[in-house]
């Protein structure tokens, strides 16, 4: 399978949907937490795909979620196809922490949305 483990145990998934805001990012920072549990290596993949619209508000929640899955020797991927992800990780310079993955499937494999269509195209 490459450089990726074959053990799922240390993959988990968080999925949102509808809006992330003030109001909703609390219950969206327990899901994150509830995921990172133990203390093994961990790997998050974040799905947004069903998420309509997103403010600044995710951030911390994100930052703390990718900080300590780097102190464990994971990462945090972010799946989303809409535009409002893309534009607040843009207005924070965070779009390379945080890259665009089509789906879990390419985000388990490493294969950012942009890779995946330049490497398709010939």
């Amino acid at each position: 399978m490459g450089p990726h483990p074959d053990l799922f145990d240390e993959l988990r998934v968080v999925t949102a949907g509808g809006e992330l805001d003030l109001t909703t990012v609390p219950a969206f920072a327990r899901d994150l937490e509830d995921a990172r549990h133990g203390s093994t290596r961990l790997f998050l993949i974040v799905d947004l795909r069903g998420v309509t619209f997103m403010d600044g508000s995710v951030l911390a929640p994100l930052c703390a979620a990718w900080e300590e899955c780097h102190e464990r020797l994971g990462w945090v991927r972010i799946v989303h196809n809409r535009p409002g992800a893309g534009l607040v990780l843009r207005a924070v310079d965070l779009q390379e922490r945080f890259p665009r993955y089509a789906s879990a499937q390419d985000a388990w494999n490493g294969i950012p949305a942009d890779d995946a269509v330049v490497g398709g195209a010939t």
